[in-house]
Parts: C-alpha cells; sequence; structure tokens
C-alpha cells in the first residue's frame, strides 16, 4: 500500500480548508468523518479546527449516572 503525499496547506488554501473544517465539525461530524471528507489525516484535521478556534467536544462513549 502506498501513500501520496499532498502538498503543503498554506496560506488562504489552509485558511478555507480550517474554515471548512470547522463547518463540518459544527454540523456534527467527528474529527475522523471531518479528516475523511477533506481527504486529510485525522491530526491535520484536528490542528485545522483548534487554528480556527473550534472547542472541541469530549470524547464520546457511554457516561453512567451516578447510583441513587
Amino acid at each position: 500500500m502506498t501513500t501520496t503525499r499532498r502538498p503543503r496547506l498554506k496560506g488562504t488554501d489552509r485558511e478555507e480548508t480550517a474554515r471548512r473544517a470547522a463547518e463540518l465539525y459544527g454540523q456534527g461530524c467527528t474529527i475522523a468523518s471531518v479528516a475523511r471528507q477533506l481527504d486529510r489525516s485525522y491530526f491535520l484535521a484536528r490542528t485545522l479546527l483548534l487554528e480556527a478556534g473550534v472547542t472541541l467536544r469530549a470524547r464520546g462513549g457511554h457516561t453512567r449516572k451516578a447510583a441513587a
């Protein structure tokens, strides 16, 4: 399996991609889903979200209520 390196995102391209990532994340997509839709890595998607000023949601999973 080979991977293709993509050119680095710089300047306005990076800002536009960060805005798109923030929009997708705001619609309820997970970081992994955002990464797939942008065809970028999870790490880059997360970095772009932080650069866009997005507050990341807590990790999911089942939460138990305290016993009564």
